[in-house]
């Protein structure tokens, strides 16, 4: 299962993200959820840098059961936008694959 983290501070804004674990739906190479969670996220954190123009510090590892975790995101309005993006497609993928990928928010 995927597990997605996103910490919010006490003025509701993204302070960081973490996604661990695999889907483990389909063999590997088909897994839609996976590919479709990567996808996103890929995006997500594109965008931060090119979009928003600032670069938030990445830590990943994918060969110890997938892991990504993003910090420092920038509390302007594009960033927080980029990232509630983000979140809302999980949420998606979520209500369809709940088995699959789990998404909190800690504040």
């Amino acid at each position: 299962m995927i597990k997605a983290i996103f910490q919010v501070g006490p003025d509701h804004a993204y302070r960081s993200f973490q996604l661990t674990g695999h889907a483990d739906s389909v063999d590997e190479g088909y897994d839609l959820v996976c590919a479709g969670v990567s996808s996103l996220t890929l995006a997500c954190v594109n965008a931060l840098t090119e979009v928003a123009h600032h670069a938030p510090t990445q830590t990943a590892n994918s060969k110890d059961g997938g892991f990504l975790k993003i910090t420092s995101i920038d509390a302007g309005s594009d960033s927080q936008v980029i990232c509630q993006t983000l979140l809302n497609g999980l949420l998606d993928i979520q209500e369809q694959y709940g088995q699959y990928l789990q998404v909190k928010i800690k504040e």
